[in-house]
């Protein structure tokens, strides 16, 4: 591998592993937001309990989450400088103020929420989760901007005098068609993976105390709505993407040739040209345009479209990779869904699951972060070779004079530092999971320790 590979290795490394952490923010601060204020509503100690429990969670994974946060936004300056200063004017509002929501907002008002109980009025404590919970919202709509401009370039201009781009409008960048297509599929996404980690939780402690199953049920109707809104959010997202990013879509059935009325292939055996495929007729028109007779462009004419418009080379991703993680994160999310839909339906009228599902339920997951890791991997792989769609290269991008050794050296850091994050965190939350819902009443002593007098 060369430097622009290493590179690109260390940025996906450090990406990947951050976002393990930033869907499960935004959804355990909305479930915790959520339960205080049914607790607030109903005065049911058992939602109470469990608002404590998921606000615990959430602490310990958005620590996680600003940690590998920051390194992440470290990788601008270290492999990838020439980037950096070409969008910096760009990039740095959205950044900015990314960064000032979570961790002045955020983590302020998480804090008062924490050690705000029995301390602030009850309507002022419920409403520090809720500003936690719109703050994280907040967050991934603006540095959503960000990528989108790099799937689809808006609101910028090219200064003559630096030969950098500068920003036009920010509005106008956050307004980005891909972004407003991107954001809810994103969302719709971290409930799936929050409510999987509930319902993981809620089944495996079950056993000892009948309240989780309040929150394995809320778990499992967050995987199921989640599962359902992605599929919607993302079929509009396929035909912006589409709009913009032609390519993309053409990687993601690896149709080389520009067919009508194109079909969808569940499974695939040859490459490039197929010897065996299972295809589900006219779904590939109706995905990337909303008309199953509708015409979609191919790989070789695009490649040629593109030669002639942005010159000589090859703009094609890589095929298998495009086309092999889009159907893994449609297959892991409707896994996922399925799997939650099952258990409430085994579940209803107070019934008990069946043993060998109880036993496999903690393992889900996995599901919905496969799914949104390889929608990630799908998303940014398949826009290759451009690191902002149409304006430059991703070999364009990297720091001048970075070595081989240098990115090697680092990312071995970053994958150790990482891995015993992933052993802490994983630790703290099955800690934090053992811990009994209320606390055992304190014992009367015999004589009462006089109080103090200030």
């Amino acid at each position: 591998m060369d430097v622009l590979d290493l590179t690109r290795l260390q940025f996906a490394v450090v990406t990947i592993y951050h976002y393990f952490f930033v869907p499960l923010s935004i959804s355990l601060a909305a479930a915790a937001a959520g339960l205080q204020i049914a607790w607030l509503r109903t005065k049911r100690e058992d939602y109470l309990h469990l608002t404590k429990f998921v606000g615990k969670i959430l602490i310990v994974t958005f620590a996680v989450g600003v940690v590998t946060g920051l390194v992440q936004e470290f990788q601008f300056g270290l492999g990838w400088s020439s980037f950096a200063k070409f969008y910096g004017d760009v990039f740095g509002p959205t950044l900015a103020i990314e960064g000032m929501l979570a961790f002045f907002l955020e983590a302020t008002f998480l804090a008062l929420w924490y050690f705000g109980w029995d301390r602030l009025p009850r309507l002022v404590h419920t409403a520090t989760i809720v500003i936690v919970a719109i703050g994280t919202v907040l967050s991934a709509f603006i540095i959503l901007a960000a990528n989108s401009f790099m799937q689809h370039p808006v609101a910028y201009a090219l200064d003559p005098v630096t030969g950098r781009a500068r920003l036009t409008s920010f509005t106008d960048l956050l307004l980005n068609k891909v972004n407003l297509a991107a954001f809810p599929h994103t969302l719709a996404g971290a409930i799936m993976v929050g409510g999987a980690l509930l319902l993981a939780l809620g089944v495996w402690r079950l056993a000892a105390d009948g309240t989780f199953r309040i929150m394995a049920r809320l778990g499992a109707w967050m995987t199921l709505a989640g599962g359902a809104l992605t599929a919607l959010t993302g079929d509009h997202l396929g035909k912006v993407m589409t709009e913009v990013q032609p390519m993309k879509m053409a990687a993601a059935e690896a149709l080389y040739e520009t067919t009508k009325g194109a079909p969808f292939s569940i499974f695939t055996l040859g490459s490039p040209f197929p010897n065996f495929s299972l295809d589900i007729p006219w779904l590939l028109s109706i995905l990337a345009k909303g008309n199953p007779n509708a015409t979609v462009q191919g790989i070789n004419d695009l490649q040629a479209q593109y030669a002639a418009q942005y010159g000589p080379g090859s703009y094609v991703p890589m095929i298998p990779v495009a086309f092999w993680s889009f159907r893994v994160m449609i297959g892991a999310g409707m896994l996922a869904a399925a799997v939650a839909a099952f258990y409430l339906w085994r579940t209803r009228k107070h019934r008990d699951a069946p043993r060998w599902l109880t036993r496999w339920l903690p393992l889900i997951p996995i599901l919905p972060a496969v799914a949104n890791t390889f929608g990630w991997i799908f998303t940014e792989t398949a826009r290759q070779p451009w690191i902002a769609f149409g304006i430059s290269k991703v070999a364009d991008g990297i720091s001048p004079g970075l070595t081989s050794s240098e990115v090697i050296a680092s990312l071995a850091g970053f994958t150790v530092v990482y891995g015993i994050l992933a052993v802490v965190w994983f630790r703290l939350v099955r800690h934090l999971a053992r811990q009994p819902l209320a606390a055992e009443p304190a014992a009367v002593a015999e004589t009462a320790e006089p109080a103090p007098v200030y």
